[in-house]
Formats: structure tokens, C-alpha cells, sequence
């Protein structure tokens, strides 16, 4: 025991103790201003790493030289060449005792201005129009690439190499990924960075320029502390053009290490893994990438489906074409474009071929849900994939924007809206999902002040978007504030023939029972379909709504040749069978039908409409209104009326707008009944 105690007193007397505590503090603050300094040097974090390991080593070191050495007036000499009463260690470890202190406070307010720093860079109470809250630290949003080539042409490659990076982050599920369309408005490198980390609810954006000379291609990217204007990293990738596909993976894990976000062994499979080893092929996916992501059109889309077909021709192992393939043909077919090319059969080949060929990928599982939604309309199967798609693409807004349609489909309105508000906080300034969320979402539930609140941010971030005015137009229609959306309209150029803006055009023309105006419109609509190509399902039902304009204006003719061209373009032979969609081309049929005076088909039409939407939430009360409409017209009020209390109810059901202005319901305008309806309806609102 004697020389146990012996041996620690000591170590106490040579001020082991006191320099094991004193090198401890002075590596902490070390550390400290490793850690704040290097940065503003822009000096690579290794260097940091460095820092650490040569203080661990040196822990050791320096308790054996403070054992075995002492400091003198002299100078440093062994400790046993000092005599006893020659020692000057008290006076040393008090020395050390203060400097450590000094250390202490020093190292102590760093740490706290580091960690204030630190709170109000990442903390910051995010503008992000979602609401999403404080502004996460692994959070963020990548800026439009500069396309420094010669050629101009090269754009959509600087775009895609961008989009591929985001793409990548967004797999990642401790980040937080801004989705490109909130993005793309911005400039390469623009000059309020804080402005737009807040507008976006983001701690760091992502900068980066594109030089393609022949086939070489030179990549430069930087990270940026949005909240300081810091670059935290930056990295020049130089590449000939067969090996430029690995890059997205290489500065999409050298951000997720920026940002310590750890990943898991899949999803550093996701984000390295090279989607074709064929430049041509890649080439034509990046075109069609590039299209699809920055013009909304049938025309687009088409040339979107062309670049898509000829990537898997030159690789047909490219299973990231095969599934936008799947994806944008099923949308065409949706709608009912190009009818003979996209079919289902070959929607059905891409999303299959996708998913053979990558049964991992999230993009092969936004395929199977693209074609089972918009194709079979298996709404639960469609829900599965996404929620597959889902748990790959974490950050992927669109995914939840794909679900929250689904969800809609089945009933399930609070699931959908909190997909909805998921795809905003990851893609806030995105004006068609704005316009999908407040139009096609608060409009059905009647929540006619939040429809509002999001149309006005898509008004906002694009004034001159007709489609966002036309949106926002509909919605104060439907509020039944008719000056205000006349208002609206005016700001929308006269001659637009965009699908939103006649739509919203002829349903104030008809709630105004301005007849004429609407058959204009609609007259122009149709001059701007070039001659011979196939009418869409809302081309075919806003036909159908000139016929009505037509008759309840006297042209009792043009009614009938309106209505005769709307059967013989749904169903053209006796045998044709019309299958439900998306847009109620059923429906339609039926009140072309009503329109020729058919009293028995059109009722059968529009019953056998509500049994064909009988499991789709949004499109069966349609089909429910349709038939009330047509029993009216036909004379038969009593079962109209019955119908009408429950469709003021349910969602996507009739606003009580349609029943006060719609001449549809004018067989019913002097019912007491209808009437009694109307006040009290009035009354509850």
C-alpha cells in the first residue's frame, strides 16, 4: 500500500495530474478553433480529423515528459538531476493551474458561441410557405447549374447533371431535399442566398456550373451555409464523357458526409450506383429529363416519351428510362393522348420492364403506381407503390403529391392532406402543386379560404401564369364571389386557350348566363386544335357544355350538331364500350345524351356512370350531380331533390354556387323545396 500511495503522491508532486487536465483543456480549445477556423480558409475537413488524431497521440507523450522532466530557472532538466531543494514544482503547478483556467474560459466561450451560432444558422424560423417550422440543419436545396459550354444547345446537360445530383440527395432520408421545381426560377449563383435559404426553409444550398467541350466535361460545385453565406465545401470533378455518369454519386455522398448524414448500405447503393454505362443513351434520358421537368405540355410530354424510347433503344438496361417512360406515357394516356401510341399495353411494358430490371428503385415503383393508378385504376394497388416509392425516394415531393391523388380516390381526405403538405414543405414554390393542393383539394372539402391562401402563392411566385389565375378564378367561383373572379380573369391574356382558363372562362360565363361569351371561348378552344387529331376528354366536355350554351341561347341546330359530335367522339359504333377514366368521359355521354333528348339512355348513361365511379371519392358525386341534373331536366324533381342535400355535404360533391347560378338546375329554380334548400344552406355558411 505504502508504495501504491507512494507512487500517486508522486504523480501528484511532478503535476502529472494537473498536466494530464491542462493538455485535456488546451485540446478542447485547439479543437475549438480548428473547427471555426479552418472553414473560413475554406481548409478540407481532414485537416480537422488531423487536428484530433495529433493531440490523441501527444496525450501520452506529454505525461511522461511532465514525469520524467521538470522546468527550472534553468532551463527543462530530468527530474532526477534536480535536488529537493532545488524543485520548483509547487510554483509550476500552480502556473499550470492558472493557465489551464485561462484555457478553460477561453475553450468555454467558443463552445458557446459556436453553439449560438450554430442554434441561429439552423434554427431559424423558416418563411417556408408549408409552414414547415424552424429550418433543419441537414437541409437542402440545390441552385440551377450554370451551363458554361460554347454551345448553348448544351443547356439541358448542365440541368440534368443538376437534377441527377438532387435526385441522388433526395434518397437519402436524414436530409431534407428542396425538389428542383421550387428551384429551377433562381439564378445559377445568385447574390441573397440568406433570402433564399429562408424562402426555401433550408440551412445550405448547393451552387455548380457545367463545361462540356467535345467529350470532355468539367463539373464544379460548392456548398454554402445559406444563413452566414459560408462555403463549407467545394470540389472541381474533371471527366471525359463515357465516365461523367458516377459524378451525381460522388457529390451527392461528398454533401451527405458535409452535412454528417449517414447512410444506410442501401442507400449508398441508391445514390452511387451509375444508371447505363452509354453515353448516347444517357444523353437522350438527360434531354427528356430536362423537358419533362421544365415545360408542362401534351406537345412536350410527347417529345419527352420520343427522348425516353430512344434511351432504351440504345440501352435497354436503362432502367431509370424504362420508368419515366412509364411514368409520362401513362399520363399521356391519362388524358388521352396520342390514344394509339401510349396504350396500355405499352405502359404497362415500361413499368414492368423497370421494375425487372431495378426491383430496389423507387423510380420503378412511381412506375407500377403510374400505371396502376392512371391505367387500371387499382387505387389501392397504385396507393402500395407509392408508399413503396415512398420509403426509397424519402424526399421526392412528387411521390406524395402522386399519393395524395390516390388517397383522394379512396376517401381518404386527412391522409391526403397531409401528403400534400409533406410534397409543399419539399417543394414550396412548385405553382402547379399549389394549384393541384387549393383546386383540386381544399376546393372538393369547400375549405374555400385555404384554396385561396395557395392559389394566392402560386399567383404570387408567377403572376403571369394564366393556369394559377385560372385556378384561383374557379375557386372565388365557387365561393360564389363572381365580381372577384371576373376580376381575376381580366389579368389573364384574352386569347389563351389553356385547358384551366376556358374551363374557368366558361363556367363564369354561364354562372353570369352570358351565353355567347361562352361559345366564343369555347369556338376559339376548338379553331386551336390542329385539323384530325383525336379530341381529349376536356376538349370533348367543354363540346359538350357549347351545346348547352347553344340551347338554352335558342341555337337549337348547332345544339343538336354540338351534341350528335360529342356521341359519335366518345362512342362512336353501338358496340363502343367507355370505360371510367380520370375526367368522367361517362358522364360527359351522358348529358350529351340529355342535350339530344334521350331521356332513357342518358339516365342509364349517368347511372351507369355512378356505378363505374362507385370507388372513386372525387369523381363519383360528379356522376351523382350528373343524374340529378338530367332527372331535372326530364321532370322528374322529386328524385332530384332528394339527391341534393347529401351533395352539398360530401367532398368534391356541389358547392352551393353551382345550385344558385348554374342554369342546369333552373327546372328546380322555383321548387320551394330547392329554395328552402338555397336559404338554409345560406344560413349554415
Amino acid at each position: 500500500m505504502s508504495e501504491k500511495r507512494s507512487f500517486f503522491s508522486e504523480l501528484k508532486r511532478r503535476n502529472v495530474y494537473k498536466v494530464a487536465v491542462a493538455y485535456a483543456v488546451g485540446s478542447w480549445l485547439l479543437i475549438q478553433i480548428a473547427t471555426q477556423v479552418f472553414p473560413f480558409f475554406e481548409i478540407p475537413n481532414w485537416a480537422v480529423r488531423l487536428v484530433v488524431i495529433v493531440l490523441v497521440i501527444g496525450f501520452p507523450i506529454a505525461l511522461i515528459l511532465s514525469w520524467a522532466f521538470e522546468i527550472t530557472p534553468e532551463g527543462i532538466k530530468r527530474e532526477s538531476e534536480v535536488a529537493p531543494g532545488q524543485s520548483i514544482m509547487p510554483q509550476t503547478g500552480r502556473r499550470i493551474v492558472g493557465l489551464t483556467i485561462i484555457a478553460a474560459i477561453i475553450a468555454a466561450a467558443l463552445f458557446l458561441f459556436q453553439f449560438v451560432h450554430s442554434k441561429r444558422s439552423t434554427s431559424v424560423e423558416s418563411t417556408n410557405p408549408s409552414g414547415a417550422g424552424q429550418i433543419q440543419a441537414k437541409s437542402i436545396a440545390v441552385l440551377p447549374f450554370e451551363n458554361l459550354s460554347d454551345d448553348k444547345a448544351n443547356a439541358y446537360f448542365a440541368e440534368g447533371i443538376q437534377d441527377e445530383i438532387l435526385t441522388r440527395l433526395s434518397k437519402i432520408a436524414v436530409l431534407k431535399v428542396i425538389s428542383r421545381t421550387s428551384t429551377q426560377k433562381y439564378k445559377s449563383a445568385p447574390d441573397n442566398l440568406r433570402d433564399i435559404g429562408k424562402q426555401l426553409g433550408v440551412a445550405h444550398l448547393l451552387e455548380g456550373s457545367v463545361q462540356r467541350i467535345g467529350n470532355a466535361v468539367h463539373i464544379s460545385v460548392q456548398l454554402i451555409r445559406a444563413a452566414t453565406d459560408e462555403h463549407v465545401w467545394a470540389e472541381s470533378y474533371n471527366r471525359k464523357l463515357d465516365d461523367v455518369f458516377g459524378v451525381e454519386g460522388e457529390v451527392a455522398s461528398a454533401i451527405a458526409d458535409q452535412l454528417n448524414a449517414k447512410l444506410t448500405g442501401a442507400e449508398q447503393k441508391a445514390v452511387t450506383e451509375k444508371p447505363t454505362q452509354n453515353t448516347a443513351a444517357y444523353d437522350a434520358y438527360l434531354r427528356g429529363l430536362t423537358l419533362e421537368r421544365n415545360e408542362y405540355s401534351y406537345t412536350a410530354y410527347q417529345q419527352v416519351v420520343r427522348d425516353y424510347i430512344e434511351a432504351v433503344r440504345l440501352d435497354p438496361n436503362f432502367a431509370l428510362a424504362w420508368a419515366r417512360l412509364a411514368a409520362v406515357r401513362s399520363f399521356l394516356f391519362f388524358n388521352r393522348i396520342e390514344p394509339n401510341e401510349n396504350t396500355a399495353a405499352a405502359v404497362k411494358e415500361a413499368a414492368d420492364r423497370a421494375m425487372q430490371l431495378a426491383p430496389e428503385a423507387g423510380e420503378s415503383w412511381v412506375a407500377q403506381g403510374a400505371y396502376r393508378y392512371r391505367v387500371q385504376r387499382d387505387f389501392e394497388g397504385a396507393l402500395a407503390a407509392y408508399q413503396e416509392a415512398q420509403k426509397r425516394l424519402p424526399n421526392t415531393s412528387f411521390v406524395y403529391e402522386y399519393m395524395a391523388f390516390v388517397q383522394r380516390r379512396v376517401g381518404r381526405w386527412h391522409d391526403a392532406e397531409t401528403s400534400y403538405k409533406k410534397a409543399l414543405e419539399l417543394d414550396p414554390r412548385d405553382i402547379q402543386l399549389l394549384s393541384s393542393v387549393s383546386g383540386e383539394f381544399y376546393l372538393y372539402l369547400r375549405r374555400f379560404d385555404e384554396a385561396l391562401a395557395i392559389a394566392n402563392r402560386a399567383v404570387e411566385i408567377a403572376p403571369d401564369w394564366s393556369p394559377a389565375r385560372a385556378n384561383k378564378a374557379s375557386i372565388l367561383q365557387a365561393a360564389g364571389r363572381l365580381v372577384e373572379g371576373a376580376d381575376e380573369l381580366k389579368q389573364i391574356p384574352a386569347d389563351s386557350t389553356e385547358d384551366f382558363v376556358v374551363g374557368a372562362h366558361v363556367t363564369q360565363a354561364l354562372y353570369e348566363h352570358h351565353f355567347d361569351t361562352a361559345i366564343e371561348v369555347v369556338e376559339r378552344k376548338l379553331r386551336s386544335i390542329p385539323a384530325g387529331q383525336p379530341l381529349d376528354s376536356f376538349t370533348e366536355n367543354i363540346l359538350m357544355q357549347l351545346g348547352l350554351c347553344q340551347k338554352w341561347s335558342g341555337r337549337d341546330e348547332d345544339a343538336r350538331r354540338t351534341f350528335t359530335r360529342v356521341v359519335e367522339a366518345i362512342k362512336p359504333t353501338p358496340q363502343t364500350v367507355v370505360v371510367p377514366e380520370a375526367n368522367g368521359r361517362p358522364v360527359t355521354l351522358a348529358f350529351a345524351y340529355a342535350g339530344l333528348g334521350e331521356k332513357d339512355k342518358a339516365l342509364q348513361q349517368a347511372r351507369d356512370a355512378i356505378k363505374d365511379y362507385d370507388k372513386d371519392a372525387v369523381t363519383k358525386p360528379f356522376s351523382e350531380n350528373a343524374l340529378a341534373i338530367i332527372q331535372a331536366q326530364f321532370g322528374d324533381l322529386d328524385s332530384a331533390m332528394a339527391a341534393l342535400p347529401r351533395l352539398l355535404e360530401v367532398p368534391a360533391g356541389i358547392a352551393l354556387s353551382d345550385l344558385k347560378f348554374n342554369p342546369a338546375w333552373d327546372p328546380l329554380r322555383k321548387d320551394p323545396r330547392f329554395q328552402k334548400l338555397i336559404a338554409d344552406s345560406e344560413s349554415k355558411k
